[in-house]
């Protein structure tokens, strides 16, 4: 089949989180889109926000955020908090909060799984900035942990996909990493 042309500003679909930190005291949450693990150890993770939002700010102040993964049951939640700005709507009580270690990343009770990061570094891009965190607490619920692991469609994260702008859940299990790709090799193909 023939290839044709999209355009560079191509989206993969990616998974929507709340990201959560302080910001003049007060506990403020964001939908984020743009979010992803960076490095192995120490565990590390990305954000992508635009830069004239009010999350930001709250970050550069306490130098500390959480990422919290919403099931699809968030939804609305999720989606409201991507679309009122903390600078004019307190959304310090959509949730039920709790804080780490840290003491200044607030997390919400609600999703399955937060994540309690420190600030390692903020990388200007033209129009967005990426947040590298280090994850310094992780905590789920215990419903969602089966056999000491994840059970990502227990977790029932959500995923953005764009120019449409749209939710999805998690899909059907395709295969296993570093183990589907094995029958390829030293030229043995089935």
């Amino acid at each position: 089949m023939d290839k044709m042309q999209i355009g560079q500003n191509f989206f993969i679909p990616m998974p929507v989180v709340l990201v959560g930190t302080q910001v003049s005291g007060i506990a403020n949450f964001m939908a984020v889109g743009w979010c992803t693990r960076a490095n192995a150890t120490p565990p590390m993770l990305v954000c992508g926000i635009a830069n004239h939002h009010y999350t930001p700010k709250g970050i550069a102040e306490t130098k500390t955020f959480s990422v919290n993964i919403p099931s699809s049951e968030l939804l609305d939640k999720t989606d409201y908090c991507g679309l009122v700005s903390g600078e004019k709507v307190d959304k310090s009580e959509t949730f039920e909060i709790f804080y780490g270690s840290l003491k200044t990343a607030p997390m919400i009770r609600e999703c399955p799984v937060s994540l309690e990061c420190r600030l390692v570094q903020i990388v200007p891009l033209p129009t967005n900035s990426l947040y590298i965190g280090e994850i310094v607490g992780a905590y789920a619920d215990g419903r969602v942990i089966k056999d000491g692991k994840p059970d990502f469609p227990e977790i029932d994260p959500l995923f953005l996909t764009m120019p449409d702008n749209r939710y999805w859940t998690l899909g059907k299990h395709a295969g296993d990493a570093w183990s589907a790709g094995k029958k390829l090799m030293n030229g043995k193909m089935t």
